[in-house]
């Protein structure tokens, strides 16, 4: 059953709903996620919830539909006792984006309480004959915890020639009811009067409580005691000090002797409650503080105070003692954070809501107004959305790499004088988005490494940092594909995709490649993820791993080269020379030659640098025919490595 009774249009981020107290659980009060503009789904998609300050709010968010319910018993008494009209306050969250929206719901009254009498009887004494016609007994009125015409009360009087009722209304002192005496009373005709005072509210079908009056008729002190003035005002600072002196009261009474003695106290239809706050010297009249005044729990009481004398009987008479309660600031502001949504992206947009919060004083006037602000000023700031209520928002873009977390205190000031404060600490975290590339510490890097290195060996180690978090900041390592030497780089070389150390795959040939270079990304586990690349030049180095091969002279099929010497050569007449290379460089490619063995040591020496064969003197008859020299080519590696050639000499004529 829809009993939406008046929906406004969203205005400002609030909708008005109302519903009468005691709707059965599950009424519709209003569809909340229509009025607010969101689409079938969207309720439950973006978490369409209420958020509680502690009340219990008799009222839910259906997931499905996203409308108002009634979720438990609505009694406006319980939620506003005498207050109309009777709103309770709702915020409205949904999420991505955080929004709230705020609901103002109104429990309407329904007739649903009888008048009240605080006692079932009430006794009164009149003197018979010197009571005259025309005397007025206050009475003490019902109560009806309804509000408006189901409140408003009227009087009735069981029949009686002797009584009237007379209701009395004022805009100073409110309602008062008197019984009046309309016929002189004879104790001996009837001693006791029993009439049923009954009062009916304004309600249809109206509701009624009654009460029994049983006035007894006595005897003699023909005059009671009269004040001054029948309503006495008195302000009072709360937290005074008891025992303050709030008033001094005093009658007067017409009779003499023990009947114009007057005694004063509270009139037996005060609580017990205005007992423990206030006391009354007996015969002295000075009303004082005896507890505690609190304005916030209470500002004001009505104390109906008797003088009665000490006749036979006692006469009374009656007035009233409004006291009203002044504010001090003497509550601090309250604030409560009724919404979190942390951690908060480091890239959210500026305006996003971080979180909700409510303030409240209960002190009045400027003893309650609040101004709110946060420390540290930035990123965040206060925007009040309603009254008492604020949204924490970002006002500047983050960098979860310069702060991480943020400590945040909303601090609350009242009007008063002094001024009191209150504060709230919150802890914002910042989260983590993949905004950093890696990075390396230089574009490039080089590395040497001796030729014949073995298979697997580890070259070098390319480290990039990412101050990111979590995957945004792991770091792993690729080749980016390119070719050395013709062919693909993956053949050469592999790396480590966690820690990008690099290793080879095969050796390396100083004779064949002596440099060169190729590119190592590194790329985090973002999404998307970022990258960056280095170059890393590779430099082989030598090995004295050639012999020097012998250009000339040559042998083929095993002979020995064989050189022609006339017998006429002079001494250095150059017999051959050794031509050598070596495929190394440097000191690995410098050759020296050096005679291992020669027929005839006399005749021939070698040069050690260019490796001509000459002879040492001029040749004799007497020489040999033939000779043999066995010439070494050796290298400046370490260790040195060599080849020999042997040279036949044929002496001719």
């Amino acid at each position: 059953v829809l009993v939406l009774q008046l929906s406004w249009a969203l205005v400002g981020g609030q909708v008005r709903y109302s519903v009468p107290e005691e709707a059965k659980a599950g009424t519709v009060v209003g569809r909340l996620a229509q009025d607010l503009g969101l689409e079938a789904g969207e309720p439950e998609a973006r978490r369409l919830r209420l958020v509680s300050q502690g009340r219990r709010a008799s009222v839910e968010v259906s997931g499905a539909s996203g409308a108002l319910v009634v979720s438990s018993r609505l009694d406006r008494e319980e939620l506003c006792g005498k207050s109309a009209p009777c709103s309770v306050r709702l915020e409205v969250l949904v999420e991505r984006p955080l929004r709230v929206f705020h609901v103002e719901l109104e429990v309407t009254d329904i007739n649903d309480n009888a008048p009240v009498f605080h006692v079932k009887e009430e006794a009164l004494n009149i003197a018979e004959h010197t009571t005259l016609p025309g005397s007025r007994f206050p009475l003490e009125g019902a109560s009806d915890a309804d509000v408006g015409a189901n409140a408003q009360l009227s009087y009735s009087l069981s029949p009686s020639e002797h009584f009237g009722l007379d209701v009395q209304k004022t805009e100073e002192e409110g309602e008062s009811l008197f019984l009046v005496l309309r016929k002189p009373l004879d104790r001996e005709t009837m001693p006791i009067h029993r009439l049923v005072l009954t009062a009916s509210d304004g309600g249809r079908p109206p509701l009624t409580g009654t009460v029994e009056l049983v006035i007894t008729v006595l005897d003699v002190n023909d005059n009671a005691p009269q004040f001054n003035q029948s309503v006495y005002k008195v302000k009072v600072l709360e937290g005074s000090e008891p025992g303050a002196l709030l008033i001094t009261l005093s009658a007067t009474d017409l009779d003499e002797g023990i009947s114009s003695d007057i005694m004063y106290l509270f009139s037996k239809h005060v609580n017990a409650e205005v007992k423990e706050t206030f006391s009354i010297e007996e015969n002295k009249g000075e009303m004082r503080l005896r507890g505690h005044l609190d304005y916030e729990e209470k500002g004001s009481y009505e104390i109906a105070i008797e003088a009665r004398d000490k006749g036979f009987p006692p006469l009374s008479g009656h007035c009233k003692v409004v006291v009203e309660v002044l504010d001090v600031n003497d509550n601090a502001p309250e604030v409560w954070v009724t919404s979190l949504s942390v951690p908060v992206p480091e890239d959210a947009a500026v305006g996003t809501v971080v979180a909700l919060l409510s303030v409240s004083d209960r002190d009045s006037g400027a003893n309650g107004r609040v101004r709110c602000t946060v420390w540290p000023s930035a990123p965040f700031g206060l925007v009040s959305t309603f009254a008492g209520s604020y949204s924490l928002v970002l006002l500047e873009a983050l960098d979860r790499e310069r702060v991480s977390e943020y400590e945040v205190e909303v601090r609350a000031e009242d009007g008063g004088a002094p001024p009191l404060r209150a504060s709230r600490g919150l802890r914002v975290p910042i989260s983590d988005v993949n905004d950093n590339p890696p990075v390396f510490s230089a574009d490039t890097f080089d590395v040497f490494v001796e030729e014949n290195n073995p298979l697997g060996a580890f070259l070098c180690q390319v480290s990039a940092s990412d101050p990111d978090t979590g995957e945004n900041g792991r770091v792993s390592y690729i080749l980016r594909n390119s070719t050395v030497a013709g062919s693909a780089l993956v053949s050469f070389l592999s790396v480590s995709l966690a820690n990008g150390s690099i290793y080879a795959k095969r050796a390396f040939d100083f004779e064949q490649l002596r440099s060169f270079y190729f590119q190592v990304e590194a790329k985090d586990n973002g999404s998307p993820s970022l990258s960056a690349a280095i170059t890393v030049n590779v430099y082989i180095s030598d090995q004295n791993d050639n012999a020097p091969a012998i250009l000339y002279p040559t042998s083929q099929n095993g002979s020995i080269a064989v050189e022609v010497v006339p017998r006429l050569a002079d001494e250095d007449y150059l017999v051959t020379k050794v031509v050598a290379d070596d495929e190394d460089n440097a000191q690995n490619a410098w050759l020296s030659y050096h005679i291992a063995h020669s027929s005839d040591s006399t005749l021939f020496h070698l040069a050690p640098h260019s490796g001509e064969l000459r002879t040492t003197r001029s040749l004799r008859s007497t020489d040999f025919l033939k000779h043999k020299v066995v010439v070494v080519v050796r290298d400046h590696g370490d260790p040195p490595l060599s080849s020999t050639v042997t040279v036949g000499i044929l002496l001719a004529d």
